[in-house]
Parts: C-alpha cells; structure tokens; sequence
C-alpha cells in the first residue's frame, strides 16, 4: 500500500467481521479477493457476484431503498451515475483517503465518481481504452494490410472505416464487422466530448448533432452490407467469433480476455490496433462503501490495498484490466504490454494513446438507460425488424418511454 491510499489506524477486519463484498461476474473480482486473503489471513470475506453489472447495479438500488445493503460493492463505470444522484447513500471516501489521492488517478475517471458537491462516491478501480480487433488472416485474404500501423492508418475517420468495410465484403467470405451497435455506434459515441448530458447536467441525448452522428454512421455501416448483425455477449456472436464469421470487433481492453476465452482456436490469428480518432474509453468500476456499511474501515482497507496505484499495476501485469492510477502509465509496463494470443500488436501502446489522449465525459444518472435505447433500435434494424429512417425515432420515443421527464415539451 503507497502513497495517500494509506490510512492510519485502519486495518483488515478483525476475526468476527466478516466484509460482505457485492461484485457483478465476468471481471475475476475473486482473484483479487484471494490476493487480499493471502495477505491477510485474519480477514474474511464474503464476495457476492451478484449477476450482470446492470443487475447488480439493480439489486444495490433495491438494498439501499431497504435500508441493507452490503459493507462493499464493485459499481460498473455505465451504472455510477445513478449512484452519485443517490450520494446520500454511500460514504465520502475522502474521510478515509484524504485530500490529494485524486492526482493519483486519471483526472476524468476519478471526477466520474465526485459529486457536484465534491463528495467521492467511489475509487476507480479499472478503465477500458479502446481499440479494434482485427483478424490478420482474412484481412491478408482480402488484400488488406495485415500490420497493426498500417490498417490504423486506413481508418483516420469512422467513414473511412466504413469504406474499408466495403471493400472488404467485395472480397472476402466474411462480413468485415460483428455488428454496428457496438463496434461503431458504442465506440463512435464514446469519443464525444457531449453525449447524452451536457456540461451542465442537462439531456441533450435528442439533440446532440455529434450523437446523431455516430448513429447515422452506424446506420450507414448496416446498409453498406459489412455487418454480420450478431449481436456483442449471445451465443450467435461467441459462435460467429470462433468460426471467423466476420473480421473486426470492438475490443477496449477487457474485451481481449473475452477473445481469448470465446475463440480459443484463433490464437495467433488477431491483432489489436486504434479505433479511428484514436481516443476514448468504454468501461470500468468503482469500489464504493454504502453509509449503511457495518465495516467501513474493513472496506476501506480492501480498497486501498488492492486499488493502489503499484496494485493496479501488477494486477494489470497479471492479466487483469487497464488501470485508472496514472503512475502505472508512465511505466514501460503498460506501454510494452503484448500478448502472443494477438501476434505483433502492441496492445499497451495502442490502449495508452486511447486513454491518455481522451477528455471527461459527462454521464448521468439515465446514461445507461438511454445508450440501451440506442442500442436497441440498432439492433433492431440489423434482425430487420424495424426500418433504417425509423431507428431513430423510435430510441427517442423508447427514451421518453422509460423517462418521461426527458421528452422535448418537459424541458
């Protein structure tokens, strides 16, 4: 444990305290967990991975209305805002950490979870730089570059990327991405400086000209024929991936471990390079300790130490996911990072200029509602069962659906 995250006075939990600890799945929380354990043989721990992110974020809201919720829990960065409209709920952790542990954190991840009052809600526990997974083998069938560098460089715009789709599809057997939904429009809308709130804390999500903008390329990508329409996470997807169904995936950092389980067959065959533009992030967590905690301290103690910045690192060295800490990037380890599975991509470079290079933000506490909304007219659009000019509209009307307060004449 370093720097500011060390709290005088704090310790692991005493032999009758044991740390009721809420995680969602799929982000190896239990492997932390166990390291902390080894460290800390008098402690205990009762780690819950309650279900998906959305989920857990679900069953938090429900514990915290009843007035039990658990002394820990891992909140997915999509899921936060909802949590810092309800700060009320969790404990300042600037009571534990003090004042300057924000300067060992990447500025936009660490405001992600500070209230306009300056209450911190959570500590970053990951981010998610992005990139593009590409297979080399069918790119090399294609006539394409194969070379990390060199297929970056035929995408500097997300209408370039578009275009090398077509040209693609004209001569392979593969369709050139998994869906629009996700490798374009989710990675298109992450590099906006304004998506769906404005600086102010107003929806703009109807009227925002830069997210109209990622939705119609989008668009644009389905009709250009490059798209296999397998939707990110089901079965035809992970099915598609292995077959080698199509060729380029979104893959922000955490999605490599994904490749990796779900395609086990294509090793060697990847390489991993920048999404056009370069910057942006999707993804992360935040550790944060619910006011109604038994073990406050306990939980504290967890947090810094597996959250510091030399943790964040070697959990990262690990095969973990991309740290928040900043020190970690201006280690060669990062920088460096490689991986077989990919060939000669490197993949540290590629995920620190999409970190380092990206700005903040703004979320709120319906962000993950709405980008849902979107994502599901898409998807509608590539099984057919809604019209191109009609996808639009009809993620508005599913917004105004789920949130009243945000339709045109109540603003």
């Amino acid at each position: 444990m370093a720097g500011a995250l060390a709290l005088p006075g704090c310790g692991a939990p005493a032999d009758d305290a044991t740390l009721e600890f809420w995680s969602f799945t799929g982000i190896q929380q239990d492997e932390q967990v166990d390291r902390y354990l080894a460290a800390n043989p008098a402690a205990r721990i009762e780690l819950s991975e309650i279900g998906t992110s959305a989920e857990t974020a679900d069953a938090l809201t429900a514990a915290l209305a009843g007035g039990r919720a658990p002394d820990l829990v891992l909140i997915q960065a999509d899921d936060l805002p909802r949590f810092i409209a309800a700060e009320k709920h969790f404990l300042d952790l600037r009571g534990f950490a003090g004042s300057d542990v924000a300067a060992e954190y990447l500025p936009w991840a660490w405001d992600a979870a500070t209230t306009a009052s300056g209450k911190v809600v959570g500590i970053p526990t990951d981010v998610g730089g992005m990139a593009l997974a590409y297979r080399a083998d069918l790119f090399e069938a294609a006539g394409l570059p194969t070379e990390p560098d060199a297929v970056a460089a035929l995408w500097p715009t997300w209408q370039d990327f578009v275009e090398v789709g077509a040209a693609f599809v004209e001569r392979a057997d593969a369709a050139f991405v998994d869906n629009v939904s996700t490798t374009v429009f989710v990675n298109a809308s992450n590099q906006l400086p304004v998506k769906y709130y404005d600086d102010a804390g107003e929806l703009v999500h109807d009227r925002n000209t830069g997210l109209k903008d990622a939705f119609d390329m989008a668009l644009e990508a389905h009709a250009a024929g490059i798209s296999a329409g397998a939707p990110a996470f089901t079965p035809g997807w992970s099915g598609a991936m292995a077959r080698g169904d199509f060729a380029v995936m979104a893959a922000p950092s955490w999605m490599l471990r994904v490749i990796k389980s779900t395609a086990p067959g294509t090793h060697g065959q990847w390489r991993v390079t920048s999404v056009p533009g370069v910057a942006g992030n999707w993804g992360g967590s935040y550790l944060a300790i619910p006011a109604g905690s038994r073990h406050p301290e306990a939980a504290w103690d967890y947090i810094a130490a597996t959250q510091s910045p030399a943790s964040q690192s070697e959990h990262f060295a690990a095969g973990g996911p991309l740290p928040a800490a900043r020190a970690p990037y201006a280690d060669d380890d990062i920088a460096s990072f490689a991986d077989p599975f990919f060939g000669s991509s490197a993949i540290g470079g590629v995920l620190t200029r999409s970190i380092l290079d990206m700005g903040a933000v703004r979320q709120g506490p319906a962000s993950a509602t709405i980008n849902t909304a979107f994502l599901q007219a898409l998807t509608a659009v590539e099984q057919g069962s809604l019209d191109r000019q009609d996808a639009w509209p009809s993620a508005l009307d599913a917004v105004a659906v789920a949130l009243p307060s945000a339709s045109a004449d109540e603003r």
